[in-house]
């Protein structure tokens, strides 16, 4: 499929290496949006308030989980620009930078939430049902011991994706999977222990996913490799160089979901029935969005590559060929989501009115993710991948505020369309967000931005 006059034997990376690299990934990304669907209908049982709280208190985390996600982002790209020079010990280098970065802050904010957690959750929801708040509490304090673990896992996977060694990170996630399944189903039937079972079983997942991926990138035989990992090795210029994409990334990642807290205090003043289908809503619409989650982690290697080697054209080619990829495949997930919406909806045990609105909205949210998602959110991984990172923090952050908390107070408070407002308010932000990196990407702007 040769586009602008692209010779096919001149091509930087074969069919067989993409679908080597996206088809792992697929199953990764599955296998850890299971985690949260499985911590969601198993803790289920314990009743509608411990999904509400688990629902709380992984809003909350996300903000810090996608904190760690740039980082990892950052040091992706770095590491996949030298790779695409042919200078791994720089690569090397800046992956041991980058597990520095990203335990410091994951262990700093680990300590300040356990430390303050109670004020922390009031501070965010404000008033909340007694029975809610309290499966949350119970769930936010291994949850937040687990992200010095999960920073680790994160950051070594982004490693092991520079280097096209997606096979090694889809093991490592079926191996949480199992652990975290296996956690849930002793510690939440078994030991009757509600929220607080499935943040252990979470904790002990990442816990052993973490050991894992330490041994997996100190092997000698990786192109990159973090050796002697004890051994503190500080560099200042590799760490300003994954900080230049990780700090706008970050601030966009943190922002954006301090957005969506926000958005979900306006969902929880709805009620615990709006708060549970919310839930459902957020783990059904996750899922759908897999492919595209996956292609955007697979763009960062093959573009971050492409731009390393100053080889623009097939930075395009290959973002093009990753976007129509990434609409064929999310067509299919949504089209099954959308006909099973039903069936997936009775697993949660929700009251009958929380189960009508979360299929009904999950299938209103399958429509417009099948057209405005990957314009919205795969679109701007191309872009980062060649560090044009502050173009996509800037529109990310303006699209949220001015669009999706803003207009999801409008609609769902003051027109009174509750959890629909807040749907209508999202989809409005998908659409702003969608046209401005369309817009940057076929300007060819980015083209201009230097990491290395």
């Amino acid at each position: 499929m040769p586009a602008n006059n692209i010779e096919k034997n001149s091509l930087m990376f074969s069919n067989r290496y993409l679908a080597a690299l996206i088809i792992p990934l697929l199953i990764e990304t599955l296998l850890n949006v299971t985690i949260g669907m499985m911590d969601t209908i198993m803790v289920s049982t314990a009743g509608e308030a411990s999904v509400s709280g688990v629902s709380l208190v992984d809003s909350l985390a996300n903000l810090f989980v996608f904190l760690f996600s740039a980082f990892a982002t950052g040091g992706a790209v770095v590491a996949s620009q030298y790779l695409g020079r042919k200078d791994e010990a720089n690569a090397s280098r800046s992956a041991k930078q980058l597990i520095y970065i990203s335990l410091s802050f994951a262990f700093l904010i680990a300590v300040f939430l356990i430390l303050f957690r109670v004020p922390v959750m009031k501070l965010v929801y404000g008033t909340i049902e007694n029975d809610v708040e309290t499966a949350a509490l119970r769930y936010l304090t291994p949850i937040a011991i687990s992200f010095p673990f999960l920073a680790i896992t994160n950051s070594a996977n982004a490693i092991c994706r520079s280097m096209g060694k997606s096979r090694i990170t889809m093991t490592v996630s079926l191996v949480m999977n199992i652990i975290n399944v296996s956690g849930n189903a002793i510690l939440i039937y078994g030991f009757d222990m509600g929220s607080l079972g499935a943040g252990l079983a979470s904790l002990a997942s990442r816990i052993a996913a973490s050991v894992i991926m330490l041994v997996v990138i100190s092997r000698k035989d990786q192109q990159i490799r973090v050796d002697n990992i004890f051994k503190i090795e500080i560099r200042t210029d590799m760490i300003k160089r994954i900080l230049r994409i990780a700090l706008p990334s970050g601030i966009e990642n943190c922002i954006f979901h301090i957005g969506k807290i926000l958005v979900s205090s306006t969902i929880a003043s709805f009620g615990t029935a709006s708060i549970a289908a919310n839930a459902v809503f957020n783990s059904l619409g996750t899922f759908a969005n897999i492919p595209g989650t996956a292609i955007g982690m697979a763009a960062v290697t093959v573009v971050g590559q492409c731009c390393g080697a100053k080889k623009f054209d097939q930075a395009v080619y290959y973002a093009k060929r990753l976007l129509l990829l990434t609409y064929l495949l999310m067509g299919a997930t949504c089209l099954f989501i959308y006909i099973s919406t039903p069936f997936l909806g009775s697993l949660y045990n929700l009251s009958d009115a929380a189960y009508a609105m979360a299929v009904s909205y999950t299938r209103l949210d399958l429509i417009q993710t099948i057209i405005f998602w990957p314009l919205a959110f795969t679109i701007p991984n191309f872009l980062r991948a060649s560090g044009d990172v502050k173009y996509t923090m800037i529109v990310s952050i303006c699209s949220m505020w001015a669009f999706r908390v803003l207009s999801a107070k409008i609609l769902g408070v003051y027109f009174g369309l509750g959890l629909l407002g807040v749907c209508w308010a999202m989809f409005i932000d998908w659409y702003c967000r969608g046209a401005f990196f369309l817009f940057r990407f076929l300007k060819g702007k980015w083209k201009e931005k230097t990491v290395i």
